[in-house]
């Protein structure tokens, strides 16, 4: 039977290399933040009840960022050093017994199959601690794993009290440590303050263990960038770019088309289907889903939205929190707002925005129009320029039209109001009031014409003559007329 196992997540500090008044594990990269792409790892190795999050700085906007995935969390009042920081973490743990796994929330890069080959090294030997090193051209800053005459860990030095050859060491802690508990309780129980920071560090109990004669071992990375840890803002641009690496690279494994891939952004919890095709520019945010045969428009902006297959999304539309269906299109130049709908077959034209609308089956709104607060149904014709007026100064309306319903462009629809199924507006009509199926509704004044007028005009203000049909003058005068008389 597996030797159980507890989590432990350091995610107290603020960051202050960051240059940020945010707690460094809310920063994002790849569409998370740090720290649940972390536990999302963790979760990997252990159930939601057995990892436990340590917060301090901003502890209830951390909880709030990972609370959905059922950890547990320990409140670090005061920050004093990592073994402060496991110390707090023991009451959670009381009684757990098997190992301990310690993690940081700011080293986002980890794989999940990364720690289950930790847990499991740790598990079939004989160690006090596994820890997880790695070899870097550059290993400045990091702590230097020195190794006995065995082959395993001796001590980690840290670069400031390293010797000069020791600092020519190139494999270096990373920090990630899998513990037998009952040796790691004993340990930090003997743990003292450094002297110059007067911090409790987790690095401290490593030589005592080795001169207890506990063994000690390291599981060694290839791939060195895993185990990045985010300091800089330089740091959260790299591993951010690392993140859109993996997706692009999975996304163009499962049949997915990415055209210009170094200049598209997709979220790490985003899904794309077979076959379709991403244009160069495009944004795919959040927990967007994309199905089979789609095709993405040049520097589309799609956000926390579900389309089904075979929707094509015009370039440089955005479309938030909102679902398309079969056969759709949108764009180009279209914008979707929160809580739209528009069903299968249906068309959303250029400079056209929904807001909290449906628009059904087959239903047209090509041109220049706003749609907000609106039912609108199967095969509706919308004419460019529409526009419903849902917010009275206090309060929103809805606007509902009927099935198979044409409306005429620069039509204004005042809501609430509905239109019935099979109804015409006419062109630039103001609707007020009701309109029955199957009915014509005009809303605006009678056009008047009036022949001659121009002439009569000008020949009462004395700039006219009654001048020849082609006399040269006559455009010059028409430039400098005066204003409309009073109409009678």
């Amino acid at each position: 039977m597996d030797t159980p196992l507890e989590v432990v997540i350091l995610a107290a500090g603020l960051g202050t290399r960051l240059k940020s008044r945010k707690a460094k594990v809310l920063h994002r990269a790849g569409g998370r933040t740090l720290i649940e792409h972390v536990v999302r790892a963790a979760l990997e190795v252990a159930p939601p009840g057995s990892i436990h999050v340590v917060v301090g700085h901003q502890a209830g906007e951390v909880q709030a960022a990972v609370e959905g995935l059922g950890v547990r969390f320990v409140l670090q009042p005061e920050q004093r050093g990592t073994g402060h920081a496991v110390r707090m973490a023991r009451e959670s743990l009381e009684g757990a017994g098997g190992l301990v796994l310690v993690l940081y929330g700011d080293t986002p890069l980890l794989r999940g199959e990364t720690l289950r080959r930790l847990v499991e090294r740790q598990r079939q030997g004989d160690a006090a601690v596994t820890i997880i090193t790695t070899l870097l051209a550059d290993p400045t800053g990091y702590g230097r794993i020195l190794h006995d005459d065995r082959g395993g860990v001796r001590a980690i030095v840290e670069q400031k009290a390293a010797s000069a050859e020791q600092v020519a060491i190139q494999e270096i802690n990373s920090g990630i440590y899998c513990f037998r508990s009952e040796l790691l309780w004993k340990s930090l129980d003997a743990l003292t303050p450094n002297p110059a920071s007067g911090e409790y560090y987790l690095t401290d109990v490593i030589e005592p263990l080795h001169a207890a004669g506990h063994a000690l071992a390291a599981l060694r990375l290839e791939d060195s960038r895993e185990l990045l840890g985010i300091n800089t803002r330089i740091d959260l641009a790299a591993v951010d770019r690392m993140f859109r690496e993996r997706k692009l690279e999975s996304l163009m494994l499962e049949g997915v088309t990415i055209v210009k891939p170094e200049t598209v952004t997709v979220d790490m919890q985003a899904r794309v289907g077979m076959d379709t095709v991403i244009e160069p520019f495009v944004q795919i945010l959040g927990s967007t889903e994309i199905g089979e045969d789609c095709r993405i428009g040049s520097a589309a902006i799609i956000q926390d939205s579900t389309l089904a297959a075979s929707v094509t999304v015009e370039a440089f539309s955005m479309i938030r929190t909102s679902r398309v269906d079969s056969g759709a299109r949108i764009g180009p130049f279209a914008r979707l707002r929160p809580d739209s709908h528009v069903e299968t077959g249906a068309h959303v034209g250029n400079f056209v925005e929904l807001k909290k609308t449906r628009l059904g089956p087959g239903a047209k709104a090509q041109h220049l129009a706003y749609l907000g607060d609106s039912d609108i149904g199967a095969g509706v014709n919308i004419g460019a320029g529409t526009i419903t007026c849902n917010y009275d100064g206090e309060k929103k309306h809805r606007t509902q039209i009927g099935e198979g319903a044409f409306i005429g462009s620069n039509s204004t629809l005042v809501a609430p109001v509905e239109v019935g199924e099979g109804s015409y507006v006419g062109a630039a009509s103001v609707i007020t009031d009701p309109v029955p199926a199957g009915a014509l509704a005009l809303g605006r004044g009678r056009q008047v014409v009036k022949e001659g007028w121009v002439r009569r005009r000008r020949e009462r203000s004395g700039e006219l003559t009654a001048p020849a049909p082609d006399d040269k003058r006559s455009a010059d005068v028409l430039r400098r007329s005066p204003p409309d008389p009073p109409a009678g």
